[in-house]
C-alpha cells in the first residue's frame, strides 16, 4: 500500500508499528508534537491533536490510519490527570474523525486504540466481543468515551476497528520492563491475592494482528487484541522468576501495594484489576497466534 498515518508514533507502540510497517507501505507519516528528521520513507508532521494546522491534508489519499495516541495511565488519578487522560484520547480521536470526514478520497481503514480494560473485573467469566460485560469506574468511562468518539464520527467510506488491546509484552518497552525490574530486585511475588487474571499479548502478535485486520477488509467494530489464554498474576510472577532465574519473590499484599502506588505516583488498579479477555473474533476470522503460551513468550522476550 502507499500511505500509512500513525498518530502517537513516538511512543512504545508507535515505534513498534513504524518499524513493522515501514516495508509494507511506500510512505509512513507520523503525527507528533515534535518535529523529527525524515528517515527513509518515514517522516513526521507536527500537530497538537486538537486543531487543524495543515496536518489534516495528509489524510487525503492515505490508505490506513492507526491512532495509538493517548496520555499514559501510569499516574495518580487526580482530577487534573483524569482530565488529561480522558481528553488526550477523546480529543485526538475526534479531530482525526473530522480530518477524515473532510477528505474527498478518505483512508479506507482506521484502526483506533481502545483498551481491554473496558470489560469488568472478572475472575471467572471470559470476556469476548460478543458477551463481554462493560465495567464501571474511571478507566472504563475513559474507554467508553474513547470508543464513542470513534464510532460516532462521520466517516462512511472508512472501515473502523477499535483495538481493545491488553498488556503488550515487548523486549524494549511497555509493561514487561518494570515487571522484570521488580522481579530482579526480589519483589517478584504475587500482587494482592494473585488470583486476578492477566490478559497479555506478545509484541509480535500485536503487530501481526493489526496487519491481519488491515488485510481482511470485511472485519470492523471492536476487536480484542489479546493472546488466547489469560493467566493469573501469581502464575505470571512465578514464570517471571523462573525465566529470570530468580529463586524468591516477596509478595505484595494489597495494603502494601496501596502505599507503594502512592509513593511512585500510580494506581493499584493497574495490578489488581482482573482482565479475563479472550480474542474471540480474531480466532473466528482465522488469525493464528505465534505466541500463545506465556512461558515461551517470556523466554523469547527476556532471554
Amino acid at each position: 500500500m502507499k500511505k500509512l498515518i500513525i498518530s502517537g508514533g513516538s511512543g512504545f507502540l508507535g515505534s513498534l508499528l513504524t518499524d513493522y510497517f515501514r516495508s509494507r507501505f511506500e510512505e509512513i507519516v507520523l503525527l507528533s508534537r515534535k518535529q523529527k528528521p525524515q528517515h527513509n520513507n518515514v517522516r513526521t508532521v507536527v500537530w497538537d491533536a486538537k486543531n487543524f494546522s495543515g496536518w489534516e491534508r495528509e489524510f487525503e489519499d492515505a490508505d490506513v490510519v492507526i491512532n495509538v495516541a493517548g496520555r499514559s495511565v501510569d499516574c495518580r488519578y487526580t482530577d487534573k490527570n483524569k482530565d488529561l487522560i480522558m481528553n488526550s484520547r477523546v480529543d485526538t480521536t475526534t479531530i482525526i474523525g473530522k480530518a477524515i470526514a473532510q477528505c474527498k478520497n478518505p483512508p479506507s481503514t482506521w484502526l483506533n486504540s481502545s483498551t481491554a480494560t473496558i470489560y469488568r473485573h472478572s475472575l471467572d467469566k471470559e470476556m469476548t466481543e460478543s458477551n463481554g460485560e462493560i465495567g464501571t469506574g474511571f478507566s472504563v468511562s475513559v474507554a467508553k468515551a474513547w470508543e464513542d468518539a470513534f464510532f460516532t464520527s462521520t466517516t462512511p467510506q472508512t472501515r473502523k476497528i477499535a483495538l481493545r488491546t491488553s498488556i503488550v509484552l515487548g523486549k524494549n518497552g511497555g509493561a514487561l520492563q518494570p515487571i522484570k525490574k521488580i522481579t530482579q530486585l526480589g519483589l517478584g511475588g504475587k500482587q494482592g491475592d494473585g488470583k486476578q487474571k492477566f490478559s497479555w499479548i506478545h509484541e509480535e502478535d500485536f503487530l501481526r494482528s493489526l496487519d491481519f485486520l488491515i488485510t481482511n477488509t470485511a472485519i470492523d467494530g471492536p476487536i480484542n487484541i489479546v493472546a488466547p489464554k489469560p493467566t493469573t498474576n501469581a502464575h505470571l510472577m512465578s514464570l517471571m522468576r523462573d525465566t529470570l532465574k530468580i529463586h524468591f519473590g516477596i509478595p505484595s499484599p494489597k495494603p502494601l501495594l496501596e502505599v507503594g502506588a502512592f509513593v511512585i505516583r500510580t494506581e493499584t488498579e493497574l495490578l489488581l484489576k482482573s482482565r479475563n479477555v479472550i480474542p474471540e473474533r480474531l480466532l473466528k476470522e482465522g488469525f493464528t497466534f505465534k505466541h500463545s503460551q506465556l512461558d515461551k513468550a517470556l523466554k523469547d522476550l527476556l532471554c
